[in-house]
């Protein structure tokens, strides 16, 4: 199981790999630090972290699939 710290270095260098190479996918990131929900449990936290990890993941993918000829 991952630590919080790990799941937030990941979305940090995911989050900055599509700023870099997908420009126009980070657009559809809307991210702002106040919106994202801050738990006092933990637990819920790192649920929470782990499934925004998961998104970008999927928002990747699905760009990357539908966008042939893309770097990967």
């Amino acid at each position: 199981m991952k630590s919080l710290q790990k799941i937030l270095t990941e979305i940090t260098q995911l989050t900055a790999n599509i700023e870099t190479n997908y420009p126009e996918l980070y657009d559809y990131l809307e991210e702002n630090p106040m919106t994202l929900p801050v738990k006092e449990e933990p637990h819920m936290e790192k649920k929470v972290m782990e499934d925004y990890l998961e998104s970008l993941k999927l928002l990747l993918k699905h760009h990357l699939e539908t966008h042939t000829g893309k770097k990967k």
